[in-house]
């Protein structure tokens, strides 16, 4: 099989490097945090480059693009850091056209194109990372919907203009759209630890509209695709923890000599090459199993996000460490790495979630001998 990216694939992920290095500096990301963590400017940004319709099909305004170049393009940004919620734009309209149904479809992708921002809102604090514990409850209203419920660290909620959100109905599990404007609705926004920002929404008898697909299978699909993109997203974040870390190694110098030049720092910069290559290796696996089928689809994004946890807080402790004091001020990049890898392993699932899934998904007892 070919993993090298088409020349169309690396010119879309110069681009965005190209803007990333111009307009997304890091005093820029500190700004932007000391604003509340998320920026109305770059958003307009990424929409004008075309990333917020990146996903979405060409008939209502997109891009058109497949599952490899989104996770192309969130590496890059995973290396910039980037504070906005991309991926959960991108994990809302893949619901969207999962499970919408073409009247919502019509509606609200081609808005989502042109960068108006809505999110997944999945997240309860009972659930402990299993989106299908829900407590939030959807009753009958005529032919409408009315959701009682609180949802918990929506990301960037207080900016979006319309929520996917689950609820437990009469006959089950179930999606619904609700929009901004919709009565009952109450946001407390606040920053998360990596200065990215989140709210609380709580609905009270609010109106919405129910999604006419499997509301199951099409909250598995947002969270595989939102764990996926996670993943991507962590690899680009690593790779710019190592690149700070191996720079620092070459310039720090103690007894006349640079770090760098100590073997048993080479040997810790050496194992955080490996943990990054396995991190990548995982991330493009959970990218080609997208297409399989559900249950097999499911647990290569359980592995992927599983390796890519444990890299992410290999890599993060080790350039920190590695960096001594510095490594854990707010004007050093590299704290903020860290900040973020934490931040990513929590998203979807954290590592010990999911290996609670690839266990439960092992068929065969492994056994010694014949």
């Amino acid at each position: 099989m070919d993993f090298d990216l088409t020349d169309e694939q690396l010119q879309l992920r110069d681009a965005v490097a190209r803007w990333a290095e111009r307009a997304y500096t890091f005093e820029r990301r500190r700004a932007h945090i000391a604003a509340g963590g998320f920026d109305s400017g770059v958003w307009q940004a990424l929409t004008e480059l075309g990333l917020t319709g990146l996903t979405v099909p060409e008939a209502h305004g997109g891009m058109g693009q497949g599952p490899v170049e989104a996770p192309v393009v969130m590496e890059t940004l995973g290396s910039a850091l980037l504070l906005e919620p991309l991926a959960a734009a991108w994990v809302a309209a893949a619901m969207l056209q999962h499970g919408g149904g073409s009247a919502l479809q019509a509606v609200w992708l081609p808005r989502l194109a042109a960068g108006e921002l809505v999110v997944p809102a999945l997240l309860e604090r009972r659930s402990r990372h299993d989106l299908g514990r829900v407590a939030c409850q959807a009753s009958a209203d005529g032919d409408h919907w009315r959701l009682s419920g609180r949802k918990h660290v929506v990301p960037a909620g207080d900016q979006a203009a319309a929520w996917i959100v689950s609820a437990r109905a009469p006959d089950g599990l179930a999606l619904f759209w609700v929009e901004r404007s919709a009565a009952g609705v109450h946001l407390s926004p606040y920053p998360l630890q990596d200065g990215s920002r989140a709210a609380d929404l709580v609905l009270e008898a609010t109106p919405a509209q129910r999604l006419p697909g499997d509301g199951a299978a099409t909250l598995q699909w947002g969270a595989d695709v939102g764990a996926a993109l996670a993943c991507a997203q962590a690899v680009g974040v690593m790779e710019r923890a190592l690149a700070l870390t191996v720079d620092y190694l070459k310039t720090r110098h103690q007894f006349g000599v640079p770090i760098g030049s100590f073997q048993a720092l080479r040997h810790r910069a050496a194992d955080m090459k490996m943990a990054l290559e396995l991190a990548r290796g995982m991330a493009v696996y959970a990218l080609l199993k997208l297409t399989a089928p559900e249950a097999e689809r499911r647990q290569a994004v359980a592995r992927a996000k599983v390796q890519v946890g444990q890299s992410a807080r290999f890599i993060g402790q080790q350039a920190v460490q590695l960096h001594g004091g510095i490594g854990v001020t707010d004007e050093y990049a590299i704290g903020h790495c860290f900040k973020t890898l934490t931040q990513l392993e929590l998203s979807w699932g954290d590592t010990s979630h999911h290996l609670g899934i690839v266990a439960a998904g092992m068929t065969e007892e492994a056994t010694v001998g014949a």
